[in-house]
């Protein structure tokens, strides 16, 4: 990729967590922005909207730093265990290690300190139809079949590494983020692994453009 589609990537990628962050925020911690609103205290609700688009852009990078990681490890990968088909079904069982580690280490211990069962179930799923839903997509736009395994395993395990910034918290809020936080990661990572290829193929582009203005130069050289 060139430096220019790339910052272009980087750029999208980090408004696409800001935007879900903010738009996710009125929903899921609408109790620390009413008393604003009931107030008519605008400035202060826009600091909190400001901030929880700048929270959105850190989990964006954090994403993009989860998925450029994997993109080396499934190379690496893809060396080590000789073919694909092998390495599927290694990232197979790590989806299935992620999600009982998900499930008894993460989400057990919060619901025997008196949360809901039904608040980390609904995240649960939340995680893996998202990750279902754009593993699919992206087998639709590749027309490749065994891309669904990879996408599964980035969508559901990378995401998950990620998303344990906020599920090691325990603090008074730490509901409220857990929750919030999972959406900008899942946004942003279903972003990079559907637009990538439209930025690659564009810096391909580019650089035959390139190529091109520099051999029309050489050529104008000559004949001068």
């Amino acid at each position: 990729m060139t430096i220019r589609n790339w910052a272009k990537f980087f750029f999208f990628a980090m408004l696409v967590g800001g935007v879900v962050n903010g738009i996710f925020s009125l929903f899921i911690r609408w109790s620390f922005f009413q008393p604003y609103v009931a107030n008519g205290q605008w400035g202060e609700f826009s600091a909190g909207i400001l901030w929880m688009v700048f929270l959105g852009f850190t989990m964006s990078v954090i994403a993009q730093a989860g998925f450029f990681a994997y993109l080396t490890l499934h190379q690496v990968g893809v060396n080590i265990f000789r073919t694909l088909t092998l390495w599927n079904w290694v990232q197979l069982l790590l989806i299935v290690i992620t999600i009982f580690d998900i499930v008894f280490f993460r989400f057990v211990p919060g619901i025997k300190d008196g949360q809901s069962w039904v608040f980390y179930l609904g995240l649960l799923i939340v995680l893996i139809f998202a990750s279902i839903a754009t593993a699919v997509q992206k087998v639709k736009m590749t027309g490749k079949k065994h891309v669904l395994v990879s996408a599964l395993f980035f969508m559901i395990v990378v995401t998950t590494l990620e998303w344990t910034i906020a599920l090691m918290g325990r603090d008074e809020n730490i509901n409220e983020y857990v929750a919030l936080l999972l959406f900008p990661l899942l946004a942003v990572n279903a972003y990079q692994l559907l637009v990538l290829p439209k930025y690659n193929a564009k810096s391909d582009e580019d650089r035959k453009k390139l190529e091109e203005r520099r051999k029309a130069r050489l050529n104008q050289a000559k004949n001068a």
